[in-house]
């Protein structure tokens, strides 16, 4: 787990320890310290934490003229043990929203598992949403196979065209990787 790096090939574009509306503004990263862990596996220390005892975030990128964000996510959601939705929504998303974010994309690459609980949260984040949406992009099938199982894709979606994508989107730069994402989902 220690050697999962966040997806590092727009930090020329955007830093979020550098950006003033960030919840992480002003965070420093060490590049050799590993403090944070999931269970009793360290994880790179240049995941941030929300708070959650198995969920970490890295915001890579917002635009907030246009409303959105793009946040890779590592470890194990897992919302029956922990309510990690709770954390994702308090302790990033709502800060984010109250920014003007309220377009998110989800990188699922590194969430090793999902465990369902309830769905209030899921309920209030798509009212808070206010228009925007979360999308899903590169999660495992068992992690969208559970979510959609729960009923829960109408909070998160999952389209097959997103997982089409693989890894295309992180040679483009981050508007037009959002400007492909955003014409699948309008379509």
């Amino acid at each position: 787990m220690q050697t999962i790096e966040p997806f590092f090939h727009w930090r020329d574009y955007y830093r979020v320890e550098d950006d003033q509306r960030s919840p992480f503004f002003g965070f420093e990263h060490s590049e050799f310290e590993y403090s944070n862990a999931i269970y009793d596996h360290y994880i790179h220390p240049q995941w941030d934490s929300i708070e959650s005892e198995t969920l970490f975030v890295k915001v890579l990128y917002a635009n907030y003229e246009e409303g959105y964000a793009f946040v890779e996510l590592l470890g194990e959601w897992n919302d029956l043990l922990y309510n990690d939705i709770m954390f994702l929504k308090q302790n990033l998303l709502e800060l984010m929203m109250d920014e003007g974010i309220n377009k998110f994309i989800l990188i699922g690459r590194n969430v090793l598992n999902f465990h369902a609980g309830d769905d209030d949260y899921y309920q209030e984040l798509s009212e808070d949403l206010d228009g925007g949406w979360l999308i899903g992009v590169q999660f495992p099938q068992h992690v969208k196979e559970e979510f959609n199982d729960n009923g829960l894709g109408s909070y998160l979606l999952f389209l097959p065209e997103f997982d089409e994508l693989n890894d295309s989107w992180t040679v483009k730069k981050p508007e037009v990787a959002y400007a492909k994402i955003r014409s699948i989902f309008l379509n």
